[in-house]
């Protein structure tokens, strides 16, 4: 897993090989399929930011929970950030009432 994800990095960041988004998402997709948590988050970058075809933001969303409920901080953060911006559709009040 750490070796698909890296070979994702390799390919999105196009350090050492030529740039290729579409085969970064392949890898990271590879890792992420397996539960690879940092592989969950880089792929809910790629979704976020449109990197290798269209912004979804409603898979972003989805990997970035599948990360964050491994504990992976970065996608704690990047998660929580979307809810603040109102693009991950909206903040959940906790209500009192509703639990009286």
């Amino acid at each position: 897993m750490k070796a698909q994800t890296d070979l994702g990095l390799a390919y999105g960041s196009g350090n050492s090989i030529p740039q290729d988004y579409t085969k970064a998402m392949y890898w990271y997709n590879q890792a992420a399929k397996q539960g690879y948590a940092p592989a969950q988050f880089n792929l809910g970058l790629f979704y976020e930011n449109g990197w290798g075809g269209s912004r979804d933001l409603q898979l972003a969303k989805e990997f970035y929970r599948k990360a964050a409920n491994q504990g992976f901080t970065n996608a704690q953060i990047n998660l929580g950030i979307l809810f603040m911006d109102g693009k991950g559709g909206g903040l959940i009040m906790f209500k009192p009432e509703n639990y009286l």
